[in-house]
């Protein structure tokens, strides 16, 4: 566009989103500040605007619910008076990633548990001993399955 805004599809492409969700996110409530519009009536977004995207994204990413980025949304657009709103619900947010991690994390024993299994028994030449997804005839389960 040109030093006044950032265009909806130039704001996309830096974001990594498409053209659908930014226009979702604003209709939503989940911007800090109403989008202007050029002339035209084309969407005109601000440098501002890429940072506050990004950290909507990485909320979203980390699975915090629309509803809570349009409250943090709603707070910070309030103004100066609620942080410690806003750090409450960083927090909360925070302590629900931090669960995420610990039960990925005993996912990833798991798996590396079964690639250190699989890897020992194809490096030995046993691998067809592994489990085949038939019922064992064996009462007792194999660790090496």
């Amino acid at each position: 566009m040109n030093d006044v805004g950032l265009s909806i599809g130039e704001i996309a492409r830096r974001t990594g989103l498409s053209v659908d969700t930014l226009r979702f996110y604003e209709r939503a409530g989940l911007l800090t500040r109403p989008v202007e519009r050029d002339s035209a009536g084309r969407r005109v977004y601000r440098e501002e605007d890429e940072g506050w995207l990004e950290i909507c994204t990485n909320l979203r990413a980390t699975g915090m619910p629309l509803s809570e980025i349009k409250r943090f949304a709603d707070l910070v657009r309030a103004g100066a008076g609620n942080e410690s709103d806003r750090l409450d619900l960083l927090r909360d947010h925070r302590e629900r990633v931090d669960e995420q991690i610990r039960r990925l994390q005993k996912f990833r024993e798991v798996i590396d548990y079964k690639v250190a299994v699989y890897s020992a028994h194809v490096a030995e030449g046993t691998a067809t001993n592994l489990w085949t997804g038939t019922a064992s005839t064996s009462k007792t389960p194999s660790k090496a399955n």
